[in-house]
């Protein structure tokens, strides 16, 4: 994850869906001039890093038809995915999801890209939006 100093909650990074890695990278790269940052694949999807100030795009290619990615293409088509918001205390902002009714994907905490430590919630808590919840 491409680090700050500031703390408190920000935007990590945006998910975007994509059918080729490539041809979707360059136009980040190239027309928007976003440099490269190098990220390793994760929940079956290979991931191109492109650096925006301090958050990430995150460009998402399916590995495998059955994978999350290849599902969400084949049933809405290449876009953004989901917002990832940085927290200082991912266990903290879990549990004030809980206290507020809020619709978890994942209960507890789990690895994702670059070993942090992720949670999803459910679009239908968050005006349809897949948030994907890490730490600092």
């Amino acid at each position: 994850m491409h680090n700050t100093t500031q703390f408190g909650t920000r935007i990590a990074h945006i998910g975007i869906a994509v059918h080729g890695l490539d041809q979707s990278a360059s136009f980040y790269r190239d027309v928007l001039g976003l440099a490269d940052v190098p990220l390793d694949g994760a929940d079956g999807a290979r991931i191109a890093g492109l650096a925006a100030g301090p958050s990430l795009i995150e460009l998402l290619e399916a590995e495998s038809p059955d994978s999350p990615i290849a599902k969400f293409v084949a049933k809405r088509g290449p876009g953004i995915h989901h917002v990832c918001f940085a927290v200082d205390d991912l266990d903290a902002t879990l549990e004030r999801c809980r206290t507020y009714g809020v619709r978890l994907i994942d209960e507890t905490p789990r690895t994702g890209a670059e070993g942090k430590r992720i949670a999803f919630l459910h679009p239908s808590s968050t005006s349809g939006v897949l948030v994907e919840l890490t730490e600092h």
